[in-house]
């Protein structure tokens, strides 16, 4: 530490005893440094961390100052250009761009610059090295071979060694020192001030696949610091997800730290993770950026936001700010629905996880086909109803995110599903029929009846579609195999025992043996959500034969499902999508539990009457693809403001197993046609 604050100490000396610049800019004050050997630091009030542990890249240097006595950390800017003549048009050009393309980058970053040209034979003119002077720039780095006029060579210091042929353009901690220079890659700490991060963290980039945790706030936030890389580092990527900042959800291995699951006492009887979820580790191969893990539900369990005790439970940025973020995946779209900053998140959604806090948030969140991309390396909940899926505000984004995602190769095994192979064309033969399920709409909310009524018509109008209502419970219940028929006893009882075996199994059973081991008998201090679950947990009713059987009575009732309700036909990879609202249906629903005792407001998974089950349960009854999208607002009087606010509106989009991409492709036309839009951060979504 004491070398570091000389460091600092050195830097600022080195900018005082520069020569005059007209521009003025913030000079580095050091905060803290890390246990891994980064640096918190801050320009005026934006706090950044540098990985100087591990630096992108170390180079020797030549030139007119002495770095031998020198230890000097000062912000810089690499300037990539592949112009045979640098000028100050050239410079004034790249920056311009540099600034408005990315939030980590400032002028700030220009106490020095590496000008890094692909151009062989390359010169700088004096008109940009009087453009620099202009800038207040106090060091210029140039590449071996860079030519400038012999006045000019003074102000330079060429990079004499070293392969920085990888090192992206962008903002740097550039550190000074015998002979040498390193680039250390900096993050911009952003405050998660609605809590719905567990924890920021970045690559250790020592080359392992590591990941750091940053579990700390910095005194002018006073909550967690979220790290996010400069999107300039990405600029030459060719990758798809180059430079995409994504949250994920703490159900995910990432190498190097603890998958808690949201409980304390998990973290205590775990070690790092070894290596990465491959469904994740495929969001870094593509590009992504993952910038931290974000809040859940304790082991992904549907507990209301009251119920919640190992976490302080996340905070919903819509409306009044008090309303619910669900459960299981809440952080994921609260976050999404808060930081402009932040791109994707990836969630989880055995019953509902994903959609319904897509739903509160007014963000697009789905739910793909069984099946759809493995869970290795995730606490898993039902083994054969888990699934995972992303949130987004851009229809598009979501789009393009998904199908590049969801690779084939990453396609669950029939034996884990108890379904047939996936199989997932990307097609344009969209429906013919919009389902319109009585038992489950209209909305609750008649002022967001409109906003539904409208979203029907566009979609007749824009796909030559005809609306079909029918009674979606009566319908099941009329099936001639009296198993399918029985739609309460198979979501009891079927799905009841997928989604608790697995979990119990890999998490519960061995969490309760060895904390009983630890602390003399004692049972583990869980949620309330899971207590009593486990605590009376049936291994006998819930056995492994038990589990096989439930496999194949799902497996009969998605095969009635296909083949009378949503099927193929060879124009459509399914014939109809089906729309119903998982949500509130328009009406506000609160954090705070009597709050929602009243008819302006709404608890969350309520099943309509005259429904055997909750919309939500459907598809993971049935394998089905099911999407939330936001199509409006509405507004409600405020319980906490006593003001009136925004809520969200949402509908589902329910299509048959292996046709995610369709529906996308479907919501892409309706985007095109204004139907759909991309929903704000903030209060309200539009």
């Amino acid at each position: 530490m004491d070398a570091l604050l000389g460091l600092l100490a050195a830097a600022a000396c080195f900018t005082a005893h520069a020569a005059a610049a007209p521009v003025q800019r913030n000079l580095i004050s050091f905060l803290q440094k890390t246990t891994e050997d980064s640096i918190i630091f801050q320009l005026g009030n934006i706090s950044y961390l540098a990985n100087a542990g591990h630096p992108t890249a170390i180079a020797g240097l030549v030139g007119r100052r002495s770095f031998a006595a020198e230890s000097v950390a000062i912000p810089i800017t690499v300037i990539s250009t592949n112009a045979s003549t640098v000028s100050n048009q050239t410079l004034e050009t790249i920056l311009n761009d540099y600034a408005n393309s990315d939030d980590v980058y400032t002028t700030d970053f220009l106490e020095g610059v590496y000008i890094a040209t692909t151009a062989g034979n390359a010169s700088i003119d004096a008109s940009a090295v009087s453009y620099l002077a202009g800038m207040g720039v106090k060091q210029t780095l140039i590449s071996a071979g860079t030519r400038t006029a012999s006045s000019y060579e003074q102000s330079m210091t060429t990079i004499a060694s070293g392969n920085l042929t990888s090192l992206p353009p962008g903002p740097y901690l550039a550190t000074f020192a015998a002979g040498s220079v390193s680039f250390a890659p900096v993050y911009r700490l952003y405050e998660d001030s609605y809590r719905d991060f567990l924890y920021g963290s970045y690559a250790t980039g020592d080359g392992s696949g590591t990941f750091t945790p940053l579990d700390r706030s910095l005194p002018s936030f006073g909550y967690p610091a979220i790290p996010v890389p400069s999107r300039l580092y990405y600029l030459n990527d060719p990758r798809p997800f180059a430079g995409f900042r994504v949250a994920i959800k703490d159900l995910y291995d990432m190498k190097g730290l603890i998958t808690t699951g949201g409980s304390q006492a998990w973290a205590y009887i775990s070690k790092p993770a070894n290596s990465t979820a491959p469904s994740i580790q495929r969001i870094l191969d593509l590009g992504g950026v993952l910038v931290g893990k974000f809040k859940l539900a304790q082991f992904a369990s549907g507990a209301n936001p009251w119920d919640w005790q190992d976490e302080h439970y996340p905070f919903n940025p819509r409306g009044d700010e008090w309303l619910t973020c669900s459960a299981s995946s809440s952080g994921g779209g609260c976050s999404i629905a808060a930081y402009d900053w932040l791109d994707y998140a990836i969630g989880s959604d055995t019953g509902s996880s994903m959609r319904r806090p897509a739903a509160v948030s007014g963000t697009y969140g789905n739910r793909p086909s069984q099946g759809m991309i493995t869970l290795e390396g995730v606490i898993p909940l039902g083994g054969a109803t888990d699934t995972a899926g992303v949130f987004s505000r851009d229809p598009y984004k979501w789009s393009y995110f998904a199908k590049h995602w969801y690779a084939p190769s990453l396609h669950q095994s029939s034996n884990l599903t108890g379904l047939s192979a996936l199989n997932v064309p990307d097609t344009d033969g969209f429906p013919k029929t919009i389902l319109y399920p009585t038992d489950y709409l209209p909305l609750n909310n008649s002022h967001a009846e409109p906003i539904l009524d409208a979203l029907i018509a566009n979609m007749s109008s824009l796909f030559g579609m005809t609306v079909k209502r029918f009674n979606f419970t009566a319908t099941v219940e009329n099936a001639t195999d009296p198993t399918v028929a029985n739609i309460t006893a198979l979501n009891n009882g079927a799905i009841g025992i997928i989604d608790s075996y697995t979990q119990w199994e890999v998490i519960a059973k061995p969490l309760i043996t060895a904390w009983a081991k630890l602390f003399d008998g004692r049972f583990p201090p869980i949620d309330s959500a899971r207590r009593a679950g486990w605590q009376t947990y049936n291994e006998t009713a819930n056995s492994l034969a038990a589990y096989s059987n439930a496999l194949m009575q799902k497996k009969a009732a998605v095969e009635w499902y296909e083949t009378h309700l949503q099927y193929s036909t060879a124009d459509s990879c399914s014939e109809s999508v089906m729309l119903y609202d998982i949500g509130t249906g328009g009406l506000p629903s609160y954090r705070e539990q009597n709050l929602n005792n009243n008819p302006n407001a709404s608890f969350l998974a309520e099943k309509p009457p005259g429904a055997a089950i909750t919309g939500a349960s459907i598809c993971p009854l049935y394998g089905c693809a099911d999407f939330t999208v936001p199509i409006g607002q509405v507004p409600y009087y405020s319980e906490v403001t006593f003001h009136t606010e925004m809520v969200p509106v949402t509908i589902n989009m329910v299509v048959k197993r292996g046709c995610d991409f369709m529906l996308f492709n479907m919501i892409e036309k309706m985007a095109d046609a204004g139907i759909l839009k991309t929903v704000k951060t903030g209060k309200t979504a539009f």
